[in-house]
């Protein structure tokens, strides 16, 4: 069935980006929200939630956002030393390193195994807190939707082969509820029709909108199989800046394709933005110039607290 879902990434990833996050669920903005597992400023993060909830007009659905590229090997790095930073217990891995995994049969089953590890470890502390938001909630009368487990993933890793099927193993072996994992499928054809914007968009965010599709079949079958709403993302060509006017400008071409497909549309946010020290060896000097630190982040909240999705014909 169709609905909209405006989402916002990265809750926990910093004390900054939270705090900015915060500002569009005070203001009601935010469906769901997806929350970083692995970081040092983790704890502190939910305690600033915790705090605001009962001056929040709902709470956002929350999901796990399962990290393999940054942050801390939250089971160990004696137990995942395929994913760790040499004498460290920072993750080491890329998207890359990640996806070759999925294709080295030498090293495919032992990354499974470790990879489930990580993943367990990463679900429970994040279950633990959202539990904790719900039942704070509930006590100040609180309006929230959430239901069961929901998942994604940093850089949308979950997508990638071997990381795909450590999850859905994890989910049947631990008999999680889960109502929700993102599906990173974004529709094209949308925004290759508006001609004029071709130039506005980064040409790796087209490869990435491919590889994903490729990968997005699987999990519309593991959707349709255990009763879960099947998606669509937008977010993908316009990653990383999520700006207001294209979003008015592409609003209807891809909202009418998951009315006609019944599909859930997630609109996809990165509205918090990482301060200069907030950028430590858990993060990395590359990602943080690339993305975390760039003023287009302010540029997605702006466009959060502006558009108005309550009536659909207004945005």
């Amino acid at each position: 069935m169709y609905r909209l879902d405006i989402h916002a990434d990265d809750y926990a990833l910093t004390l900054h980006t939270s705090q900015d996050m915060l500002e569009c669920m005070k203001a009601g903005k935010l469906d769901s929200i997806s929350i970083v597992p692995n970081m040092s400023c983790f704890q502190e993060c939910m305690e600033l939630l915790h705090e605001v909830i009962p001056a929040l007009p709902f709470l956002p659905v929350m999901s796990v956002h399962m990290d393999f590229v940054e942050g801390k090997c939250l089971a160990g790095a004696g137990e995942v030393p395929l994913l760790a930073k040499a004498d460290s217990d920072l993750i080491g891995l890329s998207w890359g390193g990640l996806f070759k995994l999925s294709y080295l049969p030498w090293k495919r089953k032992a990354a499974k195994e470790q990879l489930k590890k990580e993943i367990k470890a990463q679900i429970a502390i994040v279950q633990n807190e959202v539990e904790q938001c719900i039942a704070l909630a509930k006590q100040h009368n609180i309006p929230c939707a959430q239901k069961g487990i929901r998942i994604d993933s940093h850089q949308h890793a979950h997508m990638i082969p071997v990381i795909w099927d450590a999850m859905t193993e994890v989910i049947e072996e631990e008999k999680y509820e889960v109502e929700y994992i993102r599906n990173s499928k974004e529709v094209l054809g949308a925004f290759v029709s508006e001609v004029s914007l071709w130039k506005t968009y980064r040409p790796i965010n087209f490869v990435k909108n491919r590889l994903l599709s490729l990968y997005s079949y699987k999990a519309d079958r593991y959707a349709k199989a255990h009763s879960m709403e099947q998606m669509y993302l937008w977010g993908l060509i316009m990653s990383g800046h999520m700006d207001y006017d294209r979003i008015v400008r592409l609003f209807p071409k891809v909202a009418a394709k998951a009315k006609k497909d019944g599909r859930v549309l997630e609109i996809l946010f990165h509205p918090g933005i990482t301060l200069q020290e907030e950028v430590t060896a858990e993060i990395g000097e590359e990602s943080a110039k690339d993305f975390y630190l760039l003023p287009d982040r302010h540029v997605e909240k702006k466009a959060v607290m502006t558009l108005d999705f309550s009536s659909e014909e207004t945005v």
